[in-house]
């Protein structure tokens, strides 16, 4: 399939056709609310927790669209506050952000909500720099929104309906938001393809949380789905202590040096075979590899899902290292690393938790999975958006379009 006609694919199937405004969308994905009453704490216990499949992790507590006030759900991020060591969810949904304070698995809360700046829509994104939260979508006009998440610590009578503490409108909507936590700097990705940057990254430097400031763009290589940003300690010392900038760009990886942002430049870009749509990827912790999912490759070729791992140990000089092929055929999405482990959003078959330990020699090894999802494990967008893994309490939070809100943790 060319590329024109796989993106015309992915436009029609996931948007619905959508002019920006979603709530009245008759293709937007239906809440699941016929999934059990299953709200607490439920162990994995002979390959289920209550009507969920799993192995190796245990439910601690869900909450359903319904309870949020939303027709669907899309990305999840987390926040602790170093203040009080409470520990939230940040959950987005067609028409705005929830917030729940997770603490306590006995007693989720759900906070309240910041509506979406604009109109609804199906895609929303939510990254955390110094206790803020910085917000885009695709809704039209959205602009990102800046929400300071230490208001948290005071909600009473619960769910209120917040305000942004700021409004950068610099672009009008975006698909993603990526975070250099070393810097200061956000990354809004995905924008209008015709703007300054053809879609790919808007540099916004966030130092002064509340008051984000443009400081340029990277759009060499056009338009960026999705990306990562670090600050260099890889094996390529060319690079050591540059700020790297890696984008998932529909048809292609790029690497980029966005260190000075008056001249940002192209490091390499790479290519694999049978590409559907380069969706998003992630670094593994020493910065030796990175691994990919292409969103729409199980659906044009038949593959299990597939999990592309590339060489990164020469960052002018990527390959293919290693393709993984998941037990199910259901489509892959957002996956994250800690670790040893690659937490893999895997859309119908739930979340999937890889052991990349022995990465180097091509060895991966799913060692758990729970399936939030449990109709099918079909591909196609439904159920599990995306996952955050990285509280230091081993909580794990998944985002699931049809259902909700889950937290989870590995079994004892």
């Amino acid at each position: 399939m060319n590329r024109f006609f796989t993106l015309l694919f992915y436009t029609l199937v996931f948007s619905g056709c959508s002019n920006g405004d979603d709530s009245n969308n008759s293709d937007n994905p239906a809440p699941q609310e016929n999934i059990g009453d299953t709200v607490g704490f439920t162990p994995c216990e002979n390959g289920a927790a209550g009507p969920f499949a799993c192995d190796g992790y245990d439910l601690l507590g869900r909450i359903p669209l319904s309870d949020f006030g939303a027709s669907s759900g899309n990305d999840i991020w987390g926040w602790t506050d170093s203040s009080t060591a409470r520990e939230y969810a940040l959950m987005g949904l067609d028409n705005g952000t929830a917030f729940v304070d997770i603490s306590d698995t006995e007693n989720l809360v759900y906070l309240g909500k910041l509506p979406t700046a604009t109109v609804a829509s199906n895609w929303r994104d939510i990254k955390v720099y110094h206790d803020h939260a910085y917000i885009v979508s695709e809704a039209n006009g959205h602009g990102m929104q800046v929400f300071d998440l230490t208001r948290l610590r005071n909600v009473t009578d619960p769910p209120q309906t917040f305000d942004e503490d700021a409004l950068y409108i610099g672009f009008g909507n975006a698909h993603n938001v990526v975070v250099n936590e070393d810097t200061g700097f956000v990354y809004p990705v995905g924008t209008a393809r015709d703007d300054a940057f053809n879609g790919g990254a808007h540099f916004v430097d966030v130092q002064d949380p509340k008051s984000p400031v443009s400081a340029g763009g990277y759009g060499a290589n056009g338009y960026s789905h999705d990306a990562q940003v670090v600050t260099y300690t890889g094996p390529d010392l060319d690079y050591t202590g540059r700020e790297i900038y890696v984008g998932s760009n529909e048809d292609i990886i790029i690497i980029a040096d966005v260190t000075d942002k008056a001249n940002p430049f192209e490091i390499a870009t790479i290519q694999y075979s049978n590409i559907g749509y380069t969706h998003q990827g992630w670094f593994t912790e020493d910065q030796s590899y990175f691994i990919l999912g292409d969103e729409t490759d199980e659906i044009s070729f038949g593959f299990q899902s597939r999990t592309l791992i590339f060489d990164f140990t020469d960052l002018d000089q990527p390959v293919l290292h290693h393709t993984y092929l998941g037990p199910t055929s259901a489509t892959d999405h957002n996956g994250y690393v800690k670790g040893n482990q690659f937490f893999l959003a895997n859309y119908t078959a739930g979340i999937r938790v890889l052991d990349i330990s022995d990465i180097a020699n091509r060895n991966i090894i799913e060692e758990g999975f729970f399936d939030s999802y449990p109709e099918n494990d079909t591909p196609g967008f439904e159920g599990v958006w995306s996952v955050y893994p990285y509280f230091e309490s081993g909580k794990i939070v998944i985002s699931d379009i049809n259902s909700g809100l889950f937290v989870l943790e590995k079994s004892n």
